[in-house]
């Protein structure tokens, strides 16, 4: 089905697809919210790695609390997805022939 040369093209793409998915694996990006009372961390394929909430609790009311992790969520998902099309760009353009 694919000759020699176009199977060993596949497995090269494959292999820096692999590489790629482990260095998004391995950034970090945040997103923050309420001048850093809430922050959280994804990686670079938008997993979530933590969330802190930098107040007592009982000083904030409920719906601030969901507004302002909208906000740091959106935020950090925001730079996730930059880096993670960053990283894929970077990798298909390595494939692609040059003019």
């Amino acid at each position: 089905m694919f000759g020699g040369n176009q199977q060993e093209m596949l497995q090269k793409m494959q292999e820096a697809m692999e590489q790629s998915k482990l260095r998004l694996e391995n950034s970090k990006v945040y997103g923050e919210a309420g001048g850093g009372l809430i922050r959280i961390e994804l990686n670079g394929n938008r997993k979530l790695q933590s969330l802190e909430i930098n107040a007592p609790l009982a000083q904030i009311e409920k719906e601030d609390l969901e507004d302002l992790l909208t906000v740091a969520l959106q935020r950090a998902l925001e730079e996730a997805e930059k880096v993670n099309e960053k990283e894929m760009s970077s990798s298909a353009m390595n494939f692609l022939p040059k003019f």
